[in-house]
């Protein structure tokens, strides 16, 4: 059954933001300097404003009022120019860090172990890397910057109230319990919408992913409409629960409202009767009506963004919480062994009931193939990823050379090829250079040449500096083989693991690539599941599995005269074979 990947707690995500910022100390003072003073500025205007309602009051003349209008016009393009500068290096703060912790969730991704990837959802993996990056990208970017100046001129402005009076200070917060309330509905109720969507998008694009990779099979069967309709169901869940969030959030308004009329007129109300005892100025009550009615935007932009913050805050936990996978560590202390010799003994594994390999020994001498051959689902597949360390058994020892691979520099001494191999994009010898770095472009030749590639790749307009892949030249079945085959000859390792690595060829292809994969590993301890038995035939030993057992071990020719499950294989896969050449 699918699995989703973890998701961090609040308090997790919140401690993993924090320390993220604080590895970037400079630009986080920075941030904040410039945050704090453009708030300060913003204070300016509605405190001379009361100054000079009180000094008109007073009979103020015309230069005076000129002169606090200069002084309201510099504050305010003061605050204008700090705004600017603390939005800017919030937006680069943010971007830092989610730079670095979209490091850190790729890495955690790519070395996910493979039992791992085998059980969680494509599509919720995607979703993570793909939608929920993208949701805090913007929230940062837009929602950031906003939040934090409303923020800081809240806490300013509420200051400046008090400054002015005590107890217009208290007046204002008479609006407080009603904010409280209208956040105390809201947030219970809207968080759960959110994290739900985000997992509803996930599952649209599972949806999607699995339509997409299956197109052939579904044309073949015209199964188009039952997974348009299954696409149709996840998305419309999604846009119920967005529909939802966003009924939540007009009731929210009306309740916000409601605060800033009673916050408002208490202030009036108290100012009044300040003002009659003579205990404060008109200007004093000015200046405070200001700083409250300043506030509606600033809170209302705190109250009203949670939607963004919820969202940013689901997707921020489900990225923390991939990141806060363990990565595989290597061995402690890394050992050589002494020759290419492959030893699997008393291997089980099961992935639920019942046991996929049970007591599954064998050993491949140096230098030497070994087959492993039996029907779909005898753990073929299994054992050769055990073999090459991805997978971990329940039981039993891999050694090579006389040292537990674990203790091995596994990438340097195992490579596995499946069926289902990937041109990334790009100019054909950086793909080919992934396997090393440093090889030079006549080794690179000499690799083609190897698998017989160095054909059709001088054919191509710019021989091994051609772009490639989906988007540029794209290579063919046999021809994207024959480049992980050339991979294979520069990583150059001890053992080599083929997983079906010419069934995708087709029978055109596959007689061409079963001589380029013995090419390819020629010299070298080479552990083949065989997809068509010619390459078995051409094993120095054949292991036959059923139902994760060894049912027989030995030469073709041996097993062949022996009768057995194997020489019913062969017998099935020989007659089919001369049906699909003639």
């Amino acid at each position: 059954m699918s699995e989703l990947l973890p998701i961090a707690s609040a308090r997790r995500t919140a401690a993993a933001l924090w320390t993220e910022v604080r590895a970037l100390p400079v630009l986080g003072v920075l941030t904040a300097v410039a945050a704090v003073t453009a708030s300060a500025a913003g204070l300016v205007a509605p405190w001379v404003l009361g100054l000079l309602v009180d000094d008109i009051s007073a009979g103020a003349d015309r230069g005076d009022v000129l002169t606090y209008a200069a002084v309201i016009g510099g504050a305010a393009l003061l605050a204008g120019v700090l705004t600017g500068l603390s939005a800017v290096l919030i937006s680069r703060l943010g971007e830092t860090v989610l730079a670095r912790l979209r490091e850190r969730v790729l890495d955690r991704t790519l070395h996910l172990p493979a039992p791992t990837l085998d059980k969680v959802k494509s599509g919720d993996l995607l979703s993570r890397v793909g939608d929920d990056v993208s949701v805090v990208t913007t929230a940062i970017s837009q929602t950031g910057p906003t939040l934090a100046a409303a923020l800081l001129t809240v806490v300013l402005t509420g200051g400046g109230m008090f400054a002015l009076d005590w107890r217009l200070g208290l007046a204002g917060l008479a609006a407080a319990p009603f904010y409280v309330l209208a956040v105390r509905w809201y947030l219970p109720r809207s968080g759960p919408f959110y994290a739900k969507e985000r997992v509803a998008i996930g599952d649209r694009a599972q949806a999607m992913v699995s339509a997409l990779q299956s197109a052939p099979t579904v044309r073949a069967y015209r199964l188009e409409a039952g997974h348009t309709a299954a696409i149709n169901d996840r998305s419309r869940a999604a846009m119920d629960l967005s529909i939802g969030v966003f009924r939540l959030f007009t009731r929210l308004v009306a309740r916000m409202n409601r605060a800033e009329f009673v916050g408002l007129g208490v202030i009036l109300a108290t100012g009044f009767l300040l003002v009659r005892e003579d205990l404060v100025t008109v200007g004093a009550v000015t200046a405070a009506a200001l700083y409250f009615h300043r506030l509606f935007n600033p809170v209302g932009a705190l109250i009203m963004e949670f939607d963004e913050v919820q969202a940013a805050g689901a997707s921020l936990a489900r990225l923390v919480g991939v990141a806060d996978l363990d990565r595989p560590t290597g061995p402690a202390e890394v050992r050589e062994p002494a020759d290419g010799t492959l030893a699997l003994t008393g291997i089980a594994h099961r992935y639920e009931e019942p046991l996929v390999l049970d007591d599954v020994s064998t050993t491949v001498p140096a230098g030497t193939r070994l087959a492993v051959v039996g029907a779909s689902g005898a753990g073929k597949t299994t054992l050769a990823g055990i073999a090459a360390g991805l997978l971990e058994q329940e039981r039993g020892t891999v050694v090579l050379g006389g040292v537990p691979i674990g203790e091995l520099d596994r990438a340097r001494h195992v490579a596995m090829l499946s069926q289902e191999v990937h041109v990334f994009s790009g100019p054909l010898i950086e793909d080919l250079r992934l396997a090393k770095p440093d090889a030079t472009e006549e080794e690179v030749w000499a690799a083609l040449a190897v698998v017989g590639a160095d054909g059709w790749a001088r054919a191509l307009e710019s021989g091994v500096d051609t772009v490639v892949g989906e988007s540029a030249h794209a290579l063919t079945a046999a021809q994207a083989q024959q480049v992980a085959l050339a991979r294979l000859v520069l990583a150059d390792p001890t053992v080599a693991i083929l997983d079906e690595a010419t069934a995708e060829a087709g029978s055109a292809g596959a007689r061409d690539l079963e001589r380029a994969a013995l090419a390819a590993t020629e010299g070298r301890t080479t552990v083949i599941v065989a997809h068509r038995l010619t390459q078995a035939v051409m094993a120095d030993r054949i292991l036959v599995l059923d139902h994760g057992k060894v049912v027989e071990s030995g030469t073709h020719d041996e097993l062949v005269a022996a009768g057995g499950r194997y020489a019913e294989l062969w017998r099935s896969w020989h007659v089919a074979d001369l049906g699909v050449q003639r």
